[in-house]
């Protein structure tokens, strides 16, 4: 059904800078997007070569993501369905670390 949402979405490239960490102390990945703000239905997708960060190691480095962006419809499916499937993203985090 969201497949046929899908009019009027715009696609945005912009440059991004990922932060992985693989030690001890943290396994995390953060994407931190330039000048654009992810909203609910957008889709993201960082360009480049697959990242292997060896244990023990911390990495960060430049590229381009491609954000689509979700139509006012679809937008507001996600709004209105994303509540029952908060508990898949307990386990997970997907902030930057900065206060909204």
């Amino acid at each position: 059904m969201i497949e046929a949402l899908r009019l009027g979405r715009t696609v945005v490239d912009v440059p991004c800078t990922i932060e992985i960490e693989h030690t001890w102390e943290s396994l995390h990945a953060h994407v931190e997007l330039e000048g654009l703000t992810v909203e609910p239905g957008d889709e993201v997708h960082v360009h480049g070569d697959e990242i292997v960060v060896p244990f023990g190691e911390r990495l960060k480095l430049r590229r381009t993501a491609t954000v689509t962006r979700a139509s006012a419809p679809e937008r507001l499916w996600v709004r209105m369905t994303g509540d029952f499937e908060f508990m898949e993203l307990l386990e997970f985090s997907f902030s930057s670390g900065e206060k909204l």
